[in-house]
């Protein structure tokens, strides 16, 4: 296929293509990336190139065209693309779930393989459902969760963001009703443990899981908050037989300092969600791993199967280079590196604490945010950004990064260039 000029290839993207959160046609121009290496996006327009401080949404963790995950998706497109997942196994899924299985918190031993992160969570909500339901308790139906939580964009994940000015408020009466606690405080509040103790105490009877992301809260805030309010919730729920899912879609994978976020607790939940990182920004893919007791509860049912099998569950392609990342993860020193990260990002947001409008600067393992106390013109901050050679998605009040782990140690300073520059414009 010949390459369309880029002003081309601008129009028709407006005309046809809808991207993410955006309108139909398109009104802001896109920029136009024609490749990607490193921690580089080149631009098809001859501008040159962005250093991603987003790891595209979080995902790209060793950086683009990386050649151990390349031979990965080479050797296995050779061996073959897909095959279903019914009836039918293979070698990469299999090797995949026993490496999840072996790195995540004790007592996750069974995987499902998803399509997406949201889908993932839609898996873990039938799983809690179907559960009770299997044991005789139809009625734990409901969720609870804390506010300023985001867990997707499907329809149970939905029901489970913040329901007052969350990406989803628009479906306020029509998604089910759950139970929602107060956001959890930076640091632990007996006070706020007592709030949470006493909601899962009083709606026991109705609910089936409590689910949160564990320690950073992610596109519904950005906001960190203590582990030990995992332990909280993990007592709570054992003494009112109400089942724990942990949503690590964002935080797996090292992105906290830790492998999964659960880990600063020492708290092992009945259900874990993982994705964007996976498959190291390669391939769309995500896994709901739960608990013997989950699966075994499932199994005693009237119906003993979960009934969910999407048609490009436990995608070969998908599967290997899964591997592959968790292998190139798994086989170098990544907490320095994530350590490297976060002393960068300290260093260079910290001048975004004098800037006017700045509300918070707050960083985490790989994540650095600053927060306004106001909406970023997000057109203005990205323009700002990209002068300083730096990509950025900024959102609602929020500049945030979350750079890939192979980001050295200039380019982690551009970046934060790139965010007080965001910061100054926004």
């Amino acid at each position: 296929m010949p390459e369309l000029p880029v002003r081309d290839l601008l129009e028709l993207d407006r005309r046809h293509v809808w991207h993410p959160y955006g309108p139909m046609p398109g009104r802001a121009e896109p920029l136009v990336v024609e490749s990607a290496s490193g921690v580089r996006l080149r631009m098809a327009d001859g501008s040159g190139e962005l250093v991603d401080g987003m790891s595209s949404w979080w995902s790209a963790i060793h950086g683009y065209n990386h050649p151990v995950l390349n031979e990965a998706v080479r050797d296995q497109l050779e061996r073959m693309s897909h095959v279903m997942f019914g009836g039918l196994t293979h070698e990469p899924a299999v090797r995949l779930a026993k490496r999840l299985v072996d790195m995540s918190p004790d007592g996750l031993e069974h995987v499902f393989l998803a399509d997406s992160g949201s889908v993932s969570v839609e898996v873990a909500v039938k799983m809690c459902l179907q559960y009770w339901r299997s044991l005789g308790r139809p009625a734990k139906q409901r969720l609870l969760t804390w506010r300023g939580g985001y867990h997707g964009d499907t329809w149970q994940p939905m029901s489970v963001c913040d329901p007052e000015g969350g990406m989803h408020e628009l479906w306020s009466g029509v998604l089910p009703r759950q139970v929602f606690a107060d956001a959890p405080p930076v640091a632990y509040e007996e006070s706020y443990a007592d709030h949470l103790r006493e909601l899962i105490e009083r709606h026991a009877d109705d609910l089936a899981a409590v689910i949160v992301e564990p320690v950073v809260q992610g596109a519904g805030g950005m906001r960190f908050h203590s582990p030990a309010y995992l332990r909280v919730l993990r007592e709570a729920c054992d003494a009112h037989g109400v089942l724990l899912v942990f949503d690590e879609i964002a935080t797996g994978f090292g992105r906290t300092g830790t492998l999964f976020a659960a880990d600063q607790a020492g708290v092992t939940p009945d259900v874990m969600c993982v994705g964007k990182a996976l498959t190291g920004g390669y391939m769309t893919m995500a896994a709901t791993l739960c608990t013997s007791r989950v699966a075994d509860g499932i199994s005693r049912g009237e119906v003993p199967v979960l009934a969910h099998g999407p048609t490009f569950m436990g995608n070969p392609l998908a599967s290997a280079v899964a591997c592959a990342s968790i292998d190139l993860l798994l086989g170098q020193d990544w907490a320095t590196e994530v350590k490297r990260i976060e002393t960068g990002l300290r260093e260079g947001l910290s001048a975004a604490a004098d800037l006017p409008g700045v509300r918070d600067v707050r960083v985490l393992g790989a994540i650095g945010v600053v927060q306004l106390d106001h909406e970023v013109d997000m057109a203005a901050a990205t323009r700002a950004a990209v002068a300083e050679g730096v990509w950025l998605r900024p959102f609602r009040d929020l500049v945030y990064t979350m750079p890939p782990y192979i980001t050295g140690d200039d380019d982690l300073a551009r970046i934060g260039r790139g965010v007080c520059a965001a910061v100054g414009a926004g």
